[in-house]
């Protein structure tokens, strides 16, 4: 079904300050966008976005996201309305495993 580690999302109360740590201490650059940054790291893509809740979400890139979606359900996963869809394609964000382990699926343009 695929399975790279495809796009991150780190979500910080400051993104500036998210932006000015990650860019030190791991050289990466980044494209100011309205809620944060795209995260341009020389391998796999990110985002930082304004998040109250500080936390680190990994997608996972699927070649079907529908197909994908109900095989999380049919683990005993969960799949909740977090959608979104872009350039580099399609995203669903709010997953969780059978253990409540929150994940993302990516599926490329």
């Amino acid at each position: 079904m695929g399975g790279n580690a495809s796009h991150f999302e780190i979500g910080a109360p400051d993104t500036g300050r998210a932006q000015a740590f990650f860019g030190e201490l791991l050289g990466w650059e980044f494209q100011r966008t309205e809620g944060g940054a795209e995260v341009e790291t020389g391998t796999t893509p990110g985002g930082i976005h304004r998040d109250a809740t500080p936390a680190i979400q990994l997608f996972f890139e699927v070649p079907d996201l529908g197909e994908a979606a109900r095989r999380v359900v049919e683990l005993g996963g969960e799949v909740g309305a977090g959608r979104s869809e872009g350039p580099g394609g399609r995203y669903l964000h709010s997953c969780r495993d059978d253990q409540g382990v929150p994940f993302g699926l990516h599926e490329v343009r």
